[in-house]
Order: structure tokens, then C-alpha cells, then sequence
């Protein structure tokens, strides 16, 4: 199949390109519509407990809990002045007449002393905003409600916006600017360095022009998958991040053995074919592997993380084509004029001695040492990983100065309880009122609870505090009854998860009790990801194993792959849950630790960061089997496949980490500084320390043992169908491996390929 293609694009290059074009144009025009279509919601468990109860208070009740508060501050005067209740009373109606609103309620229309502060000077107005966060609409009048109450006075009043769905949507729009001041950072930065690198305009555009491609490509392909399932605006980001990186890794493999091949004088033609045929395949094995890793995010049921496998998988596949056909084309077309509009050339022999060369030479003439001193770093930098505390991003993840963060500090200082945080509790089987009143005062003695309100009264502590309020007939129907409970501890914490797991293992003959609200969203979140996370794992584990067992056909080669990734991983991990969680350089970074870490950030963190260090680890491989067949010498094979993909891997690590540093850099929200930062130490973990100094290392110690796998699964392997893709270039069959090679006979010495890509 490669040779296929590295003949069709030397026999139609400017067809390639034509059709490439076409594809350009019609991704823009029709792939640009796909943001009116994508929707900022999607972190719920489909399902799950909290979804039931959700579902039972609209379909029964037509109700459910508080997801939208305004905090109104007077004057100076009282909330019970006339003319502050007269004004309250008129916004309160204001409100419930806009569309999409529900359940409006307020200190001066419920009297409610639960929802005046402590000071009296302030008040809460409280709705609900009916729909599944995926809905557009219920979107729409979030954004309504922020823009006519966001910081507005209403005669002696000063209304501001918070509650759940406020953060929500405010972290959804700041992520967003973020997102765009980092790519008007990332992009030109990017290009500079690239030119950098190639030291020309011309051959600096390619990789860029791959990225534009694959990026507006994916474009198109979320445009189709709205048409079947909801996907979230978030993975876009993805898209360019992603696009942009895999475009530069790949292209600079692609005009990197395309320069050798043609130094090593061969025609262009044949410079082209080697190349396809040689990185062609590594590009499309490294492609396979990632868009694996990025897949496995469907398994999980939060529309957010499964929106990032459609994402990745698309933009992954159309990089990996744009790098092996497109590409190639427009190097067909160049020729000699990819160096065109040079910037500089450097001065470098044409033996020049190859750093990367001396450093795979160090480690492997110590392996040992260096493994001994490498792992127990790795090892000592994963420990706080241990103590992870999963959450999810709340209002502290906003900056300290945002006006919506500032409303739920208010909340949680000046007022007697977390009105704005009360979540229900729906019975569905029975109403009868003594069983209401006993389960109420039942759940109103649990540590937690500040009070509990149904049909029958409110109750704190196990006794009645009021008989049924006005309107009490709400809480029940003829065979179900719900619960308004009041907590008394933050939502988002493990005191109110304890709560959450406390009040559902109550016993009640009442029927089925669901409990509902954000900290029982945030648990059912957990679960679900928990849950899936040991199957996600197997899957790119055995998948990866299989695609490198095909590749490389070796057992041990895989299996060292999958753990060092792991142990890489682990290393970042650790040092993440050391700064964001426990707080260490908060300050330095501008954050507030809540002492949990948000679980979904590090689940999409890992299948990218994984299949990113697969990526290198493919090209560096690659490499080595390539010396392997040709001399049979383990360690030439360390050395010569170092030397000759070192400075690429590592110009690639660094240009992807400018993009990733740039997201940290400018991220307002934390879980944004917590993604960049990230991602951008596991890419250069993992090139600058696990590819220089523990591959080759371990790889030494391993000695033929590397390269071993049983007879007969080397036969399956050549018959699986993804063995197509091997139809390249036997280096074995060129050369008797009982005689000594010289390696400069067929192609450059590393030393040499180095010098020619420092040009």
C-alpha cells in the first residue's frame, strides 16, 4: 500500500495537490459552520443517578434544583426597606418572564430568611434553567441572563450573576479567549522556530500548510458528527493543538529523509519513494498508535471526553494522510526549491561529528547507571499522584478578581447556609405524608445537612422548624415526593460526596430515591470514569502492543514501550497533583489549589500525552529496526537510529510544547493551566529524558533480545492486514548480514544526516 502510494504521488503531483485544494475549500466553507452547532454542556454521566433524579423532578413536578442564582446588593439600606422590596419583587418577575427560566424565587417573594445574608444588605434571587446541558437553546438563556444581569444596577439595586451554571458558562467564555490569545501566540512563534529548524520560508511552510489542512479537515468531520450526536465546542482546541503538532512531527520526519535520501545522491524521484516508503510507514504505524489512544475516550459516557476521540481520530487520520501524500506532492513539485528563500545555512561538514550520536555512545556504555538513576527520579517524581483527590473544576478555578467567582465567595461567607447550593432528593413510589415527615427528619440528622424542605415542613436536626410554606403542595404527587436539602458543607469536596453517598444508602419506604444536584453529578462523574478507566487502559495497551508487535515484529520492544509511556506519565502526573492540588507554586502560577484535582483534564491528558510519546517512540524505533536489518549489531543500531532521529524528535518536543506553554501562559482558568502545563512537561519528559537516556539504555541491557519474537507469530503477523502498510523497502534483502556493512555505503552516516538537517 505505501508503494502505491509513493507512486501515485510521483506520477500525480499536481493532481494530489489540486484535489488537496478542493478539499481545502470545501472543509472552510462547509467545516467553518460547525461552531454555531457545538455546545459548552456534556460533563454529565448519561444514566446515573443524579440524571434520573433530574428527569423525575421535570417529568413528574415540573421542577428541579437551583442552577442559576443572582445576588443582589442594596445600597446600604436593608433588604426590608420599601423601596429595596418593591425593586426586589419587580426583578424577581422580570426574570421569570424571560424565556427559559423556571422556578424563580427570591427573599421578597418567599420571605425565606435563608436567602438574605447575615449583614441583611444583600439577597438571593434563585431559578433553574429547564434542559440537558447540551441543549442550544438552554444555552442561549444562559448567556441571556449573564449579559442583562451581569454587574447591572436596578434602582438601589446591583445585581450580579453565580450559581452553577454562571461558572459554567463564565469558564466556558474565558477558555475560549484564552484559547484564541494563545493560538495568535502559539501559531507565529511556531513558524519562527520552524524557520529556525529549516532555515528557509519555503520548507518552513509545509508543515504549517499540512496543519491548515488537517485542522479545517476535522473541521468537516465534527460538522457531520453533529449531525448524529452532540459534541463540545472544548474539542476544537484539540483540533489546533493537535493539527499543528502532528502536522510539524510529521513533516519534519518527511523533509528530513527526503534532504538525506537526495544527499545520499539518489533523484529526486526516488528520494521521494524511499521517503514514502521508510517514514511513510512510521508516519502512518505513529498515526495508528495515537488515534488509538485518543479513541478509547469514547468508551467513557461524558459527551466532553467522547467529543476528543472524534476530534483526535479525525485530525490524527487527515495529518497522517495530508503528511504522506500531500506533502510529498509539494516536494515533488519543489525539488531543489525547497530551499528557496533561505534565511540562513550553516556551516557544518559534511562528517561532522553528531552530538546525538555521543549521547546514544554514553548510554549504552553505562546502562546500567543510567537506568539506576533515571527510574528512581521518574519513580520519586509520580509519588504525589498517589494522594490524588478527584473533583471537578468549580468557581475557585476562575481567577480570584472574576466577578462570577466573587459571587460564590459572597455565598460562602455572608450567608447562614448554601442555599444556592441545595440539591433534591425524589421518591418515587409512595407520598404518603408520615413517611415523608419520618425520612425528612431522618435525612435532616445526617452531618451535612442544614435543613430539609417537602411537602410536609422544613426540618433541621430532626425536628420541625415550620409547617408546610405556602406553595407546599409542589414537593408531591399522588405516588412520588421530593426533598429540598440545604447542605451545610462545600458541594465540591469530600465532605460533600461522604453526604451525597450517606443520604442514597438511607433506607426509605417511600420506593426508589435519587439523589440529584452538582456534587451528585460530580460522584455519578466519577464513577462513570472510574468505572471505565481499567477498560480504556487494556484497550490501548493490547491495541498498542499489536500495532508495535506488527511493526516492529518484536515482543519486547511493545511491551518496553508501554511502560516507560506509563512511567513518563506517572512522572508528570505526580508533579501536577503536587502543584495544582496541594498547592506548591499556586502562588507562582496564579491559581487556587482546592486540594482536589478536576477528573476529567487528566484522563483527556493521558490518551493525548500517550499517544504523543508513542509517537516519538515509533520514530526512534523505526529508526533503530531500520539499522538493525541492516547490521545485525544491536548497539549500531541504538546509536545510529539516536543519532539519526535525536535532533528531530527533539525540535518536534519543543515546538509541540510551544503550543501547550502557550495555552498555561495564558490561561485565566486553571484547569487550562493545569491542561498546557501539563501536556507540555510529558512531551518533554518523555524526549529529553525517557527517548535519550532510558530507551537506549534499556534497550543496551536487552541486547538481541530486543528484536526476538516466536517464529510463528512473526507468520501472523505478515498476515494480519495492517501488514500491508510493510510492503516498503527490505533493507535485509540488500544486504547479507554475515558480512560487515559500512554504513556509508547506502545511506548517510548519522553524523552526515545531521549536518545536512542542520542546513
Amino acid at each position: 500500500m505505501i508503494r502505491r502510494l509513493a507512486d501515485l504521488v510521483l506520477r500525480w503531483p499536481r493532481s494530489v495537490l489540486a484535489g488537496a485544494l478542493i478539499a481545502l475549500i470545501v472543509s472552510g466553507a462547509i467545516g467553518g459552520t460547525v461552531l454555531d452547532r457545538l455546545t459548552a454542556g456534556g460533563f454529565e454521566a448519561p444514566g446515573s443517578d443524579s440524571q434520573r433524579a433530574r428527569a423525575e423532578l421535570d417529568a413528574r413536578f415540573d421542577t428541579g434544583f437551583a442552577d442559576y442564582a443572582l445576588l443582589v446588593t442594596t445600597d446600604g439600606r436593608s433588604v426590608n426597606d420599601p423601596d429595596v422590596v418593591t425593586a426586589g419583587v419587580d426583578l424577581t418577575r422580570e426574570v421569570a418572564t424571560i424565556e427559559g427560566t423556571d422556578d424563580v424565587v427570591s427573599y421578597w417573594t418567599t420571605g425565606d430568611a435563608s436567602l438574605r445574608s447575615v449583614d441583611g444588605d444583600r439577597a438571593l434571587v434563585l431559578l433553574r434553567i429547564p434542559g440537558e446541558s447540551t441543549d442550544l437553546d438552554r444555552k442561549a438563556t444562559i448567556e441571556e441572563l449573564g449579559e442583562l444581569y451581569g454587574g447591572v444596577e436596578r434602582g438601589p439595586l446591583l445585581v450580579e450573576v453565580g450559581g452553577r451554571e454562571a461558572v459554567f458558562d463564565r469558564i466556558s467564555v474565558v477558555v475560549e479567549n484564552d484559547l484564541a490569545l494563545a493560538e495568535t501566540i502559539a501559531i507565529p512563534l511556531t513558524f519562527l522556530v520552524l524557520v529556525v529548524i529549516f532555515g528557509g520560508i519555503v520548507a518552513a511552510s509545509l508543515p504549517v500548510g499540512v496543519g491548515i489542512l488537517a485542522a479545517l479537515g476535522t473541521f468537516l468531520v465534527l460538522r457531520v458528527v453533529t449531525a448524529f450526536t452532540d459534541v463540545s465546542i472544548f474539542a476544537l482546541n484539540l483540533v489546533t493543538a493537535l493539527g499543528l503538532g502532528l502536522a510539524i512531527d510529521y513533516s519534519l520526519l518527511i523533509v528530513a529523509r527526503y534532504r538525506e535520501e537526495r544527499r545520499s545522491g539518489r533523484s529526486d524521484a526516488e528520494a521521494i519513494r524511499r521517503t514514502v516508503m521508510t517514514s511513510g510507514r512510521t508516519i502512518a504505524f505513529s498515526g495508528l498508535v495515537v488515534s488509538i489512544s485518543l479513541g478509547t475516550l469514547v468508551v467513557f459516557p461524558l459527551t466532553f471526553l467522547r467529543s476528543f476521540a472524534y476530534a483526535g481520530v479525525g485530525v490524527v487520520a487527515l495529518a497522517v494522510v495530508a503528511s504522506i501524500v500531500v506533502l510529498p506532492a509539494a516536494l515533488v513539485l519543489l525539488g531543489p526549491r525547497i530551499d528557496r528563500w533561505t534565511v540562513y545555512k550553516r556551516a557544518v561538514g559534511r562528517h561532522a561529528a553528531n552530538p546525538w550520536t555521543r549521547i546514544g555512545e554514553r548510554m549504552t556504555a553505562r546502562p546500567v547507571l543510567v537506568a539506576v538513576v533515571v527510574v528512581p527520579l521518574l519513580l520519586l517524581s509520580a509519588l504525589p499522584f498517589l494522594g490524588v483527590q478527584w473533583g471537578e473544576a468549580d468557581d475557585r478555578s476562575l481567577p480570584a478578581d472574576d466577578p462570577v467567582r466573587a459571587v460564590s465567595d459572597v455565598l460562602r461567607e455572608e450567608f447562614d447556609t448554601a442555599e444556592a447550593n441545595a440539591f433534591p432528593m425524589v421518591a418515587v413510589g409512595s407520598s404518603d405524608p408520615a413517611a415523608t415527615t419520618t425520612f425528612a427528619i431522618t435525612a435532616s440528622l445526617e452531618s451535612g445537612v442544614a435543613r430539609v424542605d417537602t411537602a410536609t415542613g422544613s426540618f433541621i436536626g430532626g425536628a420541625a422548624v415550620s409547617p408546610p410554606s405556602p406553595g407546599a403542595e409542589r414537593f408531591a404527587t399522588t405516588d412520588a415526593v421530593w426533598f429540598n436539602i440545604v447542605p451545610s458543607v462545600e458541594p465540591i469536596s469530600a465532605e460533600g460526596e461522604d453526604l451525597i453517598a450517606r443520604l442514597r444508602a438511607l433506607e426509605t419506604p417511600l420506593g426508589d430515591v435519587f439523589v440529584g444536584g452538582g456534587t451528585a453529578e460530580l460522584v455519578d462523574i466519577k464513577t462513570a470514569i472510574t468505572e471505565r478507566v481499567p477498560i480504556a487502559a487494556a484497550v490501548i495497551a493490547a491495541v498498542t502492543f499489536i500495532v508495535l508487535f506488527v511493526m516492529f515484529e518484536s515482543v519486547l520492544v511493545p511491551i518496553k514501550a508501554i511502560l516507560l509511556n506509563l512511567l513518563s506519565l506517572g512522572a508528570t502526573f505526580g508533579l501536577m497533583v503536587w502543584i495544582f492540588q496541594d498547592g506548591n507554586g499556586a502562588g507562582l502560577l496564579d491559581i487556587t489549589a482546592t486540594g482536589q484535582t478536576d477528573i476529567t483534564t487528566p484522563v483527556l491528558m493521558f490518551c493525548i500525552a500517550f499517544g504523543l510519546s508513542m509517537d516519538y517512540e515509533v520514530f526512534l524505533l523505526a529508526r533503530m529496526k531500520e539499522e538493525w536489518d541492516r547490521t545485525g549489531d544491536n548497539q549500531q543500531a541504538i546509536v545510529g537510529g539516536l543519532g539519526a532521529t535525536g535532533r528531530l524528535v527533539s525540535n518536534a518536543a519543543i515546538l509541540l510544547s510551544i503550543t501547550f506553554l502557550s495555552f498555561a501562559a495564558t490561561a485565566s482558568v486553571s484547569t487550562l493551566t493545569l491542561f498546557g502545563l501539563g501536556l507540555a512537561v510529558a512531551v518533554l519528559v518523555d524526549a529529553f529524558i525517557v527517548r535519550i537516556t532510558l530507551v537506549p539504555a534499556l534497550m543496551t541491557l536487552a541486547g538481541r533480545g530486543n528484536w526476538w519474537a516466536p517464529a510463528w507469530s512473526r507468520r501472523l503477523a505478515r498476515r494480519l492486514p495492517s501488514h500491508d502498510l510493510d510492503d516498503t523497502i527490505d533493507l535485509r534483502d540488500e544486504i547479507d548480514l554475515r558480512e560487515p556493512v559500512d554504513m556509508r555505503s547506502e545511506v548517510m552516516h548519522p553524523g552526515e544526516v545531521a549536518a545536512e538537517y542542520d542546513q
